[in-house]
């Protein structure tokens, strides 16, 4: 494919695009494949001489689509939002385009610089405290990191070689065995990443439960690190949660920052969803204390408008993640070192991608004003589908309906029920629900995903509801 082939067959591609988000919402959200469904569909081989354009793009409609979920489909409330936008898009066919690898400054200067600003304008669209923020001319700063996942594994690793380093200068005698008696926090409602990143970074992981309101506290924080420390274990880090999975609840990072400094814990905050929220100043009561966190992430590429992979994290004294990964090869060395980040240093792979374009583009063109009311429109339609919920006798809501999430169930139902509803409603087809499960209690989570969704897709969700559970009722 030359250039002015490249010419048409971008036209016709972005056309299709265009297309099928225009009218997503015609198509079923969830496939009705089988596992397996694509392999009959291909060739046994890949093609000895060059297909032609024209029959990949037909392939796309024959093989790729029956097998899509459909994320940004007004259908789909399933998980959290999954971001999208057109400019977000250009920006990722821009980036694609100069395909750089910028693991360091001069490997692509521009890739570097655009992202050291753009998470200060992001930072400060979020209030974010100053130290976090590289214009502040302090230590802190940010970098995009691929997930949430990777965020907080990076914050555990730098936090467990920062411990160590402290317990071998100040307890020389134990440091042989410090790193196997490490130990970090997170809420019963923390994500499974965070379990999964004690894993990988081999150190135990403590569970504390939560309140009523399925948040961590300070108080039960001190109680699980005094246990672990009467038992000569080493206490390192902790993570508070804005916005958790199940039931979208907020840690008390107040308490959680105070008691992390009295034991000189690392604290990140993993705000992956909720955090798209704080753009909007009537929401950012949800992160009271984050000045305490020593690092700070949230997911752009959830609700922000901003296509994945693009995972915003701050960290008030970069050189702690520096000193944890720094590795400098000869062939990696140039002569502006320490003018400006390399980022290789503040991430678990080597090379990365230009994902600060997506940023620059979407805050451009959406500007503040637009953001904002893209979260106020997506929360006021959550609220929407929770007074549906509240005005039917059958149902409750099982949490507060805070930004975008309605968790509910049908009222002094069975587990077992609630959970048939939700295989029938997304068995119809119509919509796309996932569940929870806290204390217990098995509930359906509403979710709004798309930003295509308007009221009416809330309403025709509700009526499936509604038709869902008349059918299943019915029968029981």
């Amino acid at each position: 494919m030359d250039g002015e082939q490249f010419r048409a067959a971008s036209r016709q591609m972005t056309d299709y695009i265009a297309d099928y988000l225009t009218n997503i919402r015609e198509r079923r959200v969830l496939p009705e494949v089988e596992p397996g469904y694509l392999r009959p569909l291909l060739p046994a081989q890949a093609p000895d001489t060059p297909d032609e354009w024209s029959d990949v793009m037909a392939d796309i409609e024959r093989v790729i689509m029956p097998g899509v979920t459909h994320w940004h489909s007004p259908h789909f409330h399933a998980y959290f939002a999954a971001g999208n936008s057109y400019p977000a898009i250009l920006a990722d066919m821009l980036s694609d385009a100069i395909g750089c690898i910028g693991f360091t400054w001069i490997s692509s200067p521009a890739c570097t610089e655009l992202e050291v600003v753009m998470l200060d304008w992001l930072g400060q669209l979020l209030d974010l405290p100053s130290q976090f923020l590289a214009a502040s001319g302090g230590k802190g700063g940010g970098v995009i990191q691929g997930t949430a996942s990777e965020a907080t594994l990076v914050a555990m690793l730098s936090a467990k070689i920062k411990m160590l380093k402290q317990v071998k200068k100040d307890k020389p005698y134990m440091a042989d065995n410090a790193a196997a008696a490490l130990v970090g926090y997170g809420s019963d409602q923390a994500h499974s990443s965070v379990e999964r990143a004690g894993m990988m970074a081999g150190v135990k992981m403590r569970q504390v439960a939560s309140d009523d309101n399925f948040a961590m506290r300070g108080p039960q924080l001190r109680e699980a690190i005094l246990k672990d420390k009467a038992l000569g274990l080493i206490p390192f880090f902790v993570v508070g949660t804005m916005g958790a999975t199940a039931a979208c609840s907020f840690d008390n990072l107040r308490e959680i920052g105070e008691v992390a400094q009295e034991f000189g814990l690392w604290c990140h905050v993993d705000a992956a969803y909720a955090g798209s929220a704080m753009v909007c100043e009537e929401f950012r009561y949800l992160m009271d204390g984050v000045e305490l966190a020593d690092s700070f992430n949230f997911n752009p590429h959830k609700w922000l408008l901003v296509n994945f992979d693009c995972s915003a994290m701050w960290i008030k004294d970069a050189s702690d993640v520096v000193g944890a990964f720094n590795v400098d090869p000869l062939y990696l060395k140039h002569e502006q070192q320490g003018q400006v980040p390399d980022y290789r240093h503040w991430q678990i792979p080597l090379s990365r991608r230009f994902r600060s374009l997506k940023l620059w583009f979407v805050m451009r063109l959406y500007g503040k004003h637009g953001l904002q009311a893209h979260i106020r429109k997506q929360v006021d339609l959550a609220h929407q589908f929770e007074t549906r919920v509240k005005k039917d006798p059958r149902f409750e809501i099982i949490a507060p309906v805070t930004l975008g999430l309605v968790c509910f169930r049908l009222k002094k139902r069975s587990n077992e029920v609630n959970e048939t509803l939700l295989k029938n409603l997304n068995a119809g087809g119509v919509i796309y629900l996932v569940p929870a499960k806290i204390k217990d209690t098995y509930f359906l989570r509403f979710c709004v995903c798309s930003r295509l969704t308007e009221p009416q897709d809330v309403d025709e969700a509700w009526q499936e509801v509604l038709k869902q559970t008349d059918l299943l009722l019915q029968e029981i």
